[in-house]
This record gives structure tokens, sequence and C-alpha cells, in this order.
């Protein structure tokens, strides 16, 4: 706990106090955000405000891995087996920074040109494509000492499904869509003032419970898996518990500078970074089809952009007055801050379900 408790500090300090470096770094690069012209008209008052602050939290989140791993050093035997940086600490932090440079990439793009337009959709999708493919076969094709992999050969919801075993090419083939298809969530849910920040502080800190938990329950430590009959078959548990205490504290840090008003944007820089680190936390903790429930806000903004899209192109007609969900919201009155905490507390809900169908499980096979 001593490591998972010095990451999340650090990477805290370094956020709350690096954010605003960053936003003068941002602002005398005149790197502002671009504003779309169709949309909510309170938006053209942030024209300036300076993007790529994900920036902030990526190189928190790092520099606050290696503090934890320090700490590892003064911790008893029994737990120093994760001492050294792991496979799965290169996944899960490789995806949070490379998803973040195809962000990175987007976010320059638009301040360059001075609109909207950064990459293209396709672009944008080969990038994370590139990287989830990467990460994806290091997650299946390189084993621990034990044999065993970052990401599983089954589809999991709470641990790996027996009867859904897919193999290691459809493994990756997973891997790459929860990467994409997270990483695109977190994007979509992003243009309100710390709403994909608040958002993704929740799940990540329930990641971080997991992992944790895991890591006390975990088989890969001999003495517990011995002495009980059920165990966690996940690689590196307490890395999986430093790097979301990490990416999570880091994110508060970061929501000090980017609640309404937003002083810095995260971009998508800090969007598609999240996505990419929240799916490959999905995959690592063996709960993939647990994360639908975990992310379930990211889940129906996304859902209200498909829902909009299939509508508009089979019947004409629109079911929001404008996607993603929030910017309908938005135009039908709320304000900035009230969608906001209201979506959060909707966030939280999702945590708290998929946090219970997690425990309830354990408590089952316990039983």
């Amino acid at each position: 706990m001593r490591a998972v408790i010095v990451a999340a500090a650090v990477a805290f300090i370094i956020s709350l106090f690096g954010t605003p470096v960053a936003i003068r770094v941002f602002s005398a690069l005149k790197a502002g955000q671009p504003i779309r012209t169709i949309g909510p008209a309170t938006h053209m008052g942030k024209r300036g405000t300076p993007t790529m602050g994900g920036v902030a939290f990526i190189v928190a989140t790092v520099f606050a891995y290696a503090a934890g791993h320090l700490a590892l050093t003064t911790l008893p035997d029994r737990q120093i087996a994760q001492e050294k940086p792991t496979m799965t600490a290169l996944v899960l932090l490789g995806l949070f920074v490379f998803c973040g440079v195809v962000g990175f990439l987007d976010d320059f793009l638009k301040v360059r040109r001075r609109n909207s337009d950064g990459l293209s959709a396709k672009g944008k999708l080969l990038g994370q494509l590139i990287v989830g493919v990467g990460f994806g076969i290091v997650a299946l094709y390189v084993p621990s000492t034990n044999g065993q992999t970052v990401a599983s050969e089954h589809i999991s919801f709470i641990r790996d499904v027996s009867w859904l075993d897919v193999g290691k090419v459809g493994s990756v083939l997973v891997f790459v869509f929860v990467i994409m298809a997270m990483s695109n969530g977190v994007n979509l849910t992003d243009g309100l003032d710390g709403l994909a920040t608040g958002a993704s502080i929740l799940v990540l800190a329930a990641y971080a419970l997991m992992g944790f938990w895991q890591y006390r329950h975990w088989c890969g430590d001999t003495a517990y898996a011995t002495a009980n009959a059920y165990c966690y078959q996940v690689r590196d548990p307490l890395e999986i518990a430093m790097i979301a205490a990490a990416a999570a504290a880091a994110c508060v840090g970061f929501l000090w500078w980017n609640t309404n008003p937003a002083r810095i944007f995260m971009g998508d820089t800090g969007a598609l970074g999240l996505g990419g680190l929240i799916g490959g936390l999905a995959v690592a903790t063996r709960t993939t089809l647990l994360s639908i429930i975990i992310g379930g806000l990211f889940v129906i903004i996304t859902m209200s952009v498909v829902i909009q899209i299939i509508s508009f192109k089979t019947t004409g007609k629109r079911v929001f007055r404008m996607s993603p969900l929030q910017h309908h919201f938005e135009l039908a009155g709320w304000s900035e801050v009230n969608i906001v905490v209201r979506f959060w507390i909707v966030a939280g809900i999702c945590v708290a379900i998929g946090l219970g169908l997690f425990y309830s499980d354990f408590l089952a096979v316990m039983g």
C-alpha cells in the first residue's frame, strides 16, 4: 500500500504544480484551443484557452510510477516480487503515452491550422490502431518467467470466462477494440470544463482499488494461494494499482486548473491517453466486459453519437439537439456546471455498480 500512496502523492504534487507551468508554456506558444462555430454559443468565450494539457498529467504519472518503485525497496521481502518495472507497466504506461502522442499530433495540427480540423478521422483511427496492435502483441506474446501474460486469451468479465477462449490472435483483436473504443469514448466525453477529467478520476480510482484488491488475493503470492482456494490470475496487480492510483491523482491535480472556468484543456492529448490507459487497465485486470459498466458514462456518451448518426442517415432526423450528449443538454438550457456535476454523478453510480459486482463475485466464490 505504501508504494501506491507514494505514487499517488507524487503524481498529485507534480500535476498540481506542473500544470500552471504547462499553462504558461502553451500560452506563450499560442497553443489555444480552436472552437467550432457549430455548437453552443457559450463555447466561443473559451477561444484561446491553451490545450494539450494532457501532457501535464501523463508526465506526472510516469514520474510518480518511478517514485512508487523507489518506495517498493522499503517493503518486506514478500512484497518485493514486483520491485523491478514489469511488462505490465510497459504496456499500461506505453498505451498512456503513445495514445497521448496520437492526440498530441491532432492537437498540434489544430493549433497550427487555427481551426478544429486536426488529424482526419481515418488518421486518428490509424494511429490508435497501430498503438493498439503494437502493445496488444506485447501483452499477449511476451510472458513473464511463470508464463503469465499481461492480457489473457479469454474474454473476461470479473475474471476470465473459461468458455470464451478466443486464442492469441483473437485476444489481440479484442485488445485493439477495447483500446480504441475506450480512447474514443473518453475523447467524446471531453468538451466541457472538467467533465472527462472528473469522470476519469472515478474510473481510475476504481481500477486502483481493484488492482490492489487483486494484489492482496493474488495467485502470484504463494503464501496466500496455498492457504486459500481462490485467487486472482492476473499479472503484476501491484503495478496496476500503482499506475491507476498515480493517474487518478495526477488528474485530480490537473482538475484544479481544468474545472470551470478552465485555465487549460486536456485536449486529445489527454483524452486519448486516458482512454488508452483505462482500456489497458480493463484488460490487465481481466475485467474487459465489466469496464462497460465501470466506464458507463463514456459508453452512454459514445452511444449518443452512434444513435445520432444512425438516425440522421436512415431517417434524416436527429434524436438529440446535438451530440455528444452533453451538448444536447447545453442547447436545452442547462448550465455547464450543472451538466458536469450531474454527469459526474452518473459516472460515480456506474463505478459503484461495477465495484459492487466485482466485490460480490469475490464474496460468492469465497463463501
